[in-house]
């Protein structure tokens, strides 16, 4: 987690929310504030202004490389955003806290992605030591 963390600068955040008391927006609200370009991904949402970005409506939309993709969606619906995901290009895919799906992580691994199910970067941050490592400015910056 730690790894993926330093190394990725742009964030694609699917089921990103405009509400303000959604997880989806915290988390990307926080990553943005450690230095990230989280970029949100929401069909509803498309076109529109979050947290400063441009909404997509869907990973193929993005113009821009990701290097990781934040999942807040169903465990059903991981498998066709990790085909996606390999499809552009991402580095790493992280399922939030209650998403699963063994056999889309599977796909992703084989195809050279890293991997976290179940996890809230937010969450991990701290119990990463992130912010106290050497080179803490480098994170989110691809350094």
């Amino acid at each position: 987690m730690r790894a993926i963390l330093r190394d990725a600068r742009i964030i694609a955040v699917i089921g990103a929310s405009d509400k303000t008391s959604r997880a989806s927006y915290e988390v990307m609200e926080f990553l943005q504030h450690k230095g990230f370009r989280c970029l949100p991904v929401s069909p509803r949402l498309a076109g529109s202004q979050l947290l400063g970005e441009t909404v997509y409506a869907s990973l193929a939309d993005i113009p821009d490389p990701v290097d990781m993709v934040d999942m807040f969606i169903n465990s059903e619906a991981v498998g066709a955003i990790v085909d996606e995901a390999i499809a552009v290009g991402a580095k790493a895919i992280w399922m939030q806290l209650g998403v699963v799906d063994e056999a889309a992580a599977e796909r992703a691994r084989a195809a050279g992605l890293n991997v976290v199910m179940d996890r809230c970067p937010r969450q991990q941050w701290a119990g990463l030591g992130l912010d106290d490592a050497a080179g803490a400015d480098n994170v989110g910056s691809g350094s």
